[in-house]
């Protein structure tokens, strides 16, 4: 692909010729019409930095309220009291690889991907420390509360829900039924991401409880081994914030679950 550079080259080199040509023949005129397409172009070349920038940030709000969230749920303190961002570090750089390269490229910005990639992670994080997020501090601490309050919020969606108790759950804290599809959910109030224990939980309790899926919620973000195994179970890794538009939906011939609103 030609790069911006050479690209404007020639474009003042056709815009001399031709208005050099016209110049010949119609004199002043053409030559002062020539002198400002250059000119046009020129100032069209300084202010690509801004409009890239601009781009980014398009792109980015289109997706600030799953960014914010993703930011929430991969940041926590450690027993030391260290904010550890590991996982939303990998979070921004995944979201501009994936989502925010391919349309700058697609606009013209390919020659911009590699120089300007941590800028484009910088507007990442600022777009994603703008976007409002209900406060964090209203949901319960209680782990028995907590189930509670994620059965509400699947209430809100239109779901039968009903937490199981405290004892006897074989690693089932809710139980949810809408459009005769059964949900098996495990809440996780952590202060750190959930680890793939979890998910095997879940997943096993899915088969006691005869589930048609299955979800662990929690607040907290979730471990690379959760995330990997959740992938091969079918497990869904939810925020609670999640709950309140989840729906029931199909997909491929098989029944799956979808945050609708």
């Amino acid at each position: 692909m030609m790069s911006g550079r050479s690209t404007i080259a020639t474009r003042l080199f056709w815009t001399v010729v031709l208005g050099g040509g016209a110049a010949i023949r119609y004199g002043a005129p053409a030559l002062a019409a020539t002198g400002a397409a250059c000119l046009a172009i020129l100032l069209h070349r300084l202010d690509r930095p801004r409009r890239f920038r601009a781009l980014v940030r398009r792109i980015s709000r289109r997706h600030a309220a799953t960014l914010a969230l993703r930011r929430r749920q991969e940041r926590f303190l450690d027993a030391y009291g260290n904010t550890i961002e590991d996982g939303w570090l990998r979070e921004r750089e995944y979201f501009v690889e994936r989502t925010v390269l391919p349309l700058v490229e697609e606009r013209g910005f390919s020659d911009y991907a590699e120089p300007r990639f941590e800028e484009m992670v910088e507007i990442v994080e600022r777009v994603a420390c703008a976007h409002e997020l209900p406060d964090e501090m209203e949901t319960p601490e209680d782990g028995i509360a907590y189930e509670r309050y994620c059965a509400e919020l699947l209430g809100e969606a239109g779901w039968d829900a009903r937490p199981t108790g405290a004892s006897g759950d074989q690693g089932c804290d809710v139980i949810a039924e809408k459009a005769g599809l059964r949900l098996i959910v495990q809440c996780k109030r952590y202060g750190r991401p959930v680890g793939n224990a979890a998910v095997q939980e879940v997943a096993a309790a899915t088969l006691h409880w005869s589930g048609d899926m299955a979800a662990v919620v929690s607040n907290a973000g979730f471990t690379p081994a959760a995330r990997k195994l959740a992938g091969t179970t079918g497990v869904l890794l939810l925020h609670h914030d999640d709950l309140s538009t989840l729906a029931p939906a199909r997909r491929a011939g098989r029944r799956v679950l979808a945050a609708g609103r």
